[in-house]
Order: structure tokens, then C-alpha cells, then sequence
């Protein structure tokens, strides 16, 4: 059988997608072609419906055993096999397939603050034309509804900031010396320091990965009469577009937008509110300190391109637009 040795498990808008693309040019790792295959986050195929654009992240899934393992069939005799989904962590069904599956994998999570994540997140999917709500903590306080109505776990702005209980659980399934804990910042500020560190976990050579390539930035649209226009059809979905579409209306959507302007202390303090128990919980679990994720922020930006949160107004809407 050809499944992994390793994954990359979390977390969302923490520096995954550049850290896979780091990680595949160790000559002894092999990263699986498709970055976040998925497949541990359901038994069977994934969900016909969700929030807007789900449908097709849902096509995308590798949910086939065979598919699955075709990822890996070309690696090369004697290198490790490794995959990147961001949201097993999250999902503590996926944890409990994966110890099934692959019981002595070793596991890798990128913790960010999780007030940033969930600026981040919200920003990539406002900048799709696809979050209705065009304010990050409006857009958090809607979130309790969205998963009732089954929107697929990238909607949960504040659920998947919760490490904490996310770690707990993954601990009472495998073994510390199994799971490696990174903060996102030191793969931003010590990306050498901390490839070989991870290379050490992986029981790899070190001292060949020196750096982490940088993703697109994504710009933030500003809310005009056009976005909102554009917004709609996005939200409408393939029916309409077509996926041949959705990447030309993306870049039409992100056109004219600004660089991010970080939160406000006001604003970063009115969502630590839900993270804040969390963050003492992850404190006590990992036996690290995160109390920095609990004051104001001293600058922004990193690996991935990050936008401003919209003006306080009024939603676009209902939240099921």
C-alpha cells in the first residue's frame, strides 16, 4: 500500500501550501502531487452542497482508496511519502481515520493566531466573491449558523482557531513524539532554523532547505457597486459559471484592491473573545507560551498575501446570500 509516512494536518491560512512546496524539494521526501487531497475527511464521497463554492471543493476531494494511493505511487524507493490537508486537524473524524489508517505517521501542525487566521481566511473567500458579509467579525458571529446549515469547515473562522481542544483530542490518538507543534511566525522569520527542525522530526537529512517560497498576495476588493455584482454571480456557482470561469471572475473581483491594513486593537480584542479560553487550554496541552497572541499586534503580513477587513456596516444580505 502506498499511504503516507507523514502529513502536514494543520492548520488553514498557516503557511501549508508554501510549506508543502518547501518540503518537495528535499531529495528524501516525497510531497503528494495534488497539495490537500482530503481524503481522511470523509469515508466515502464528500457532500453534493454546502456555503458558496463548496461544491466544487468538494469535487476536488481524493475521497478513492486507489486514487488515493496513486498519489504516491511515484515516489522514489526510499523516500518518505507525505501529504498536506490543513483541516484533519480540525476534524476530529479525520483524526480517528488516520490513526486507523496510519497509526505511527508522524504529524506536522502550523499554529497561527488565530485572530490573524481568521482575518486571513475570511479575507481569501472575501476576495473570491464568495463571503457574503463584507466584515470579518460580523462574518464570525454568523459562523454558528453557517455550520448548522452545513457549510464545509473553511467557513469556520473561529472553530478552526480553537487549538486547543483540537490538540487535546489529537493527543488522546497519538503520541506526542509523533506530532510536532510550529508557530507560522518562525517559518516566516526563521525558515531555515525551522525546515531542519522539521527535517529532524522526519528523520531526513538537514541543512538542504533554506528557504520558503513566497504564495501570490491576493488583494482585497473594496466594496463597491461592481464586487458586489461580481460577488453574486461567484456565489451563484458552477451552474452558472462553469469552472473554466471561476478564475478569470477571481482575478476581475480582485482587481483595484488594497494591501492589508492589520485589525484594529478594538476590533482584535472583540475576537480574542472567543479564543481566549482556548489559547490558556493550548498553554496548558503544549506546555508553551502563546500569551503574545493575546496582546496587540506589532506588524502583519508573513508568507501569504493578507487584505483589510472591511468598514463596519451593514451586511449584504443575509448570511445564506
Amino acid at each position: 500500500m502506498a499511504l503516507p509516512d507523514f502529513l502536514i494536518v494543520g492548520v488553514p491560512k498557516a503557511g501549508t501550501t508554501a510549506l508543502h512546496a518547501a518540503l518537495s524539494r528535499h531529495p528524501g521526501l516525497f510531497m503528494s502531487p495534488v497539495k490537500e487531497p482530503k481524503f481522511f475527511l470523509t469515508d466515502g464521497p464528500p457532500p453534493a452542497k454546502g456555503g458558496p463554492g463548496d461544491a466544487q471543493t468538494y469535487r476536488e476531494h481524493v475521497w478513492r482508496r486507489s486514487d488515493y494511493e496513486a498519489l504516491f505511487a511515484d515516489a522514489p524507493t526510499g523516500a518518505l511519502r507525505g501529504e498536506s490537508t490543513p483541516f484533519y486537524l480540525y476534524d476530529r473524524h479525520a483524526q480517528r481515520r488516520i490513526r486507523a489508517a496510519v497509526p505511527d505517521a508522524r504529524l506536522i501542525v502550523s499554529l497561527r493566531d488565530p485572530v490573524e487566521r481568521a482575518h486571513s481566511n475570511w479575507t481569501h473567500l472575501w476576495s473570491a466573491g464568495l463571503e457574503p458579509i463584507g466584515d470579518v467579525i460580523e462574518a464570525c458571529a454568523a459562523e454558528r449558523w453557517r455550520a448548522a446549515e452545513g457549510w464545509s469547515p473553511f467557513w469556520h473562522y473561529v472553530g478552526l482557531g480553537r487549538y486547543g481542544a483540537q490538540l487535546r483530542d489529537l493527543y488522546s490518538l497519538f503520541p506526542r513524539e509523533q506530532v510536532l507543534i510550529l508557530r507560522y511566525r518562525d517559518l516566516v522569520d526563521r525558515p531555515t532554523e525551522t525546515l531542519d527542525r522539521i527535517c529532524g522530526f522526519l528523520g531526513v537529512e538537514q541543512g538542504l532547505l533554506t528557504e520558503m517560497p513566497r504564495e501570490n498576495v491576493t488583494a482585497h476588493p473594496p466594496q463597491t457597486r461592481r464586487h458586489r455584482a461580481l460577488a453574486r454571480i461567484a456565489r451563484l456557482g458552477d451552474p452558472l459559471l462553469g469552472r473554466r470561469l471561476t478564475g478569470p471572475l477571481e482575478r476581475l473581483l480582485q482587481r483595484r484592491g488594497h494591501p492589508r491594513q492589520p485589525l484594529t486593537w478594538a476590533q482584535r480584542q472583540e475576537l480574542l473573545s472567543y479564543f481566549a479560553a482556548d489559547i490558556a487550554l493550548l498553554q496548558e496541552i503544549t506546555d508553551q507560551d502563546y500569551g503574545d497572541w493575546l496582546r496587540p499586534r506589532e506588524r502583519s503580513g508573513g508568507l501569504v498575501g493578507s487584505r483589510p477587513t472591511g468598514q463596519r456596516q451593514a451586511r449584504n444580505g443575509r448570511p445564506r446570500d
